[in-house]
């Protein structure tokens, strides 16, 4: 058994909204080249597989079958169907996006039957992480939600609890939806507020309905939240609320956009702290469930000098391997960056970063504190913990 699957294929770099387009497929090229020349490829601890386009009735396990037939029809002839989000600015058609759409969503759910068979512990789709798609209607370019499917598919498999702990800068609102009133599955966003970034949901008092009240748990936090804020304030929930959850699976979203140099969000979360919340989710994994972890892409804009160092070093924290903080990136992966008249980094990240943990005291002249806090009153009690000790 290898301990971590990676799930590629150059196809993939088919989901391709066409050119001046924010989600651009350079970023996903640049992040296997770098995998490759930092020499993840030939660890031994991980193995890389094909991504297969899924089948209709696994995409309409989250999605409607019209919607389905949808997709299909304006990827063939490339009328717009504005109704179901397809032909927007964030969503343009492209010939063949049923298929590059369903590619996605079937590698995220091969290996969440990988994962709950006991084929892997560990897991990795860079160019997962599609949250934003709705059972009916595209929506933040995603077509198809990879994201649910996976979570439904171990529920399915046999799964009775799954944690979803979606790091975007965005709010993972399409899973969100999906899963509102089902008690199994633990969301847990943290997300620039709404107020001021798309989709303009995701508050601390949305906490899902019926049986699944407390399930679903949003932390907005304001703009120009720093890294070692954004940490204090996973810190301060994610880990009391998966205790008590008891997940058999963690699916993770590892949308990268919250740095402070993405062009599509208002946070300033370095790769560094990134990378610390990496390993925050692999950890929570082999705490609580059994080590089953799949880890997916997902937003992230600035494509050279972010996207390929957060997820290269996602790949490399599965296959526990993870990279030296402040090492040099290879002179090769940096000249073909530059090759591209695109800015390279030049090293991975720096140091650790600190942060002031939640038991240190909760300060209200502090806007994170405050939504943190407003977050830990919707949902704690609903869970039997205080918001102000636990």
């Amino acid at each position: 058994m290898h301990l971590a699957r990676l799930v590629w294929s150059p196809r993939l770099l088919e989901y391709d909204f066409g050119p001046g387009h924010p989600m651009s497929p350079a970023r996903l090229d640049l992040t296997m080249r770098l995998i490759d020349a930092l020499g993840l490829l030939e660890e031994p601890t991980l193995e890389v597989v094909d991504a297969e386009p899924a089948s209709d009735a696994v995409i309409e396990t989250v999605h409607d079958a019209d919607y389905v037939a949808a997709v299909r029809h304006a990827g063939t002839t490339l009328e717009p169907d504005l109704a179901r989000g397809l032909g927007t600015d964030d969503d343009p058609l492209f010939a063949g996006m049923h298929e590059a759409a369903a590619r996605q969503l079937g590698g995220s759910v091969d290996l969440a039957s990988a994962l709950w068979s006991g084929e892997i512990a560990h897991g990795v789709n860079v160019a997962g992480g599609m949250h934003h798609a709705m059972p009916g209607a595209a929506s933040g370019f995603c077509v198809y939600n990879d994201a649910a499917a996976a979570i439904r598919h171990l529920l399915d498999q046999g799964a009775e609890r799954v944690a979803y702990l979606d790091f975007d800068a965005h709010h993972g609102d399409g899973v969100e939806a999906i899963f509102w009133d089902d008690p199994r599955v633990l969301t847990i966003s943290i997300h620039e507020d709404g107020r001021t970034l798309f989709p303009g949901t995701g508050a601390s008092t949305d906490i899902g309905s019926g049986p699944a009240e407390g399930s679903v748990v949003n932390i907005p936090v304001p703009a120009r939240t720093s890294g070692a804020a954004w940490l204090r304030a996973i810190d301060a929930v994610v880990p009391a609320l998966v205790r008590q959850h008891r997940p058999e699976a963690i699916v993770s979203q590892h949308g990268c956009d919250a740095h402070g140099r993405d062009p599509l969000s208002n946070l300033n979360v370095s790769v560094d702290a990134q990378l610390t919340a990496q390993k925050w989710a692999h950890a929570l994994a082999h705490e609580h469930a059994e080590g089953r972890w799949l880890a997916l892409g997902g937003g992230g804009y600035a494509v050279s000098d972010v996207v390929p160092l957060a997820w290269a070093a996602l790949v490399a924290e599965a296959a526990h391997v993870p990279l030296e903080r402040g090492s040099e990136l290879p002179r090769a992966w940096r000249a073909t960056v530059e090759a591209l008249d695109l800015e390279a980094a030049r090293t991975l990240g720096s140091a650790e970063v600190p942060f002031r943990g939640w038991r240190d005291g909760y300060d209200p002249a502090d806007a994170v504190d405050r939504a943190v806090q407003a977050t830990r009153r919707s949902v704690f009690p609903l869970w039997g913990l205080d918001p102000l000790l636990d």
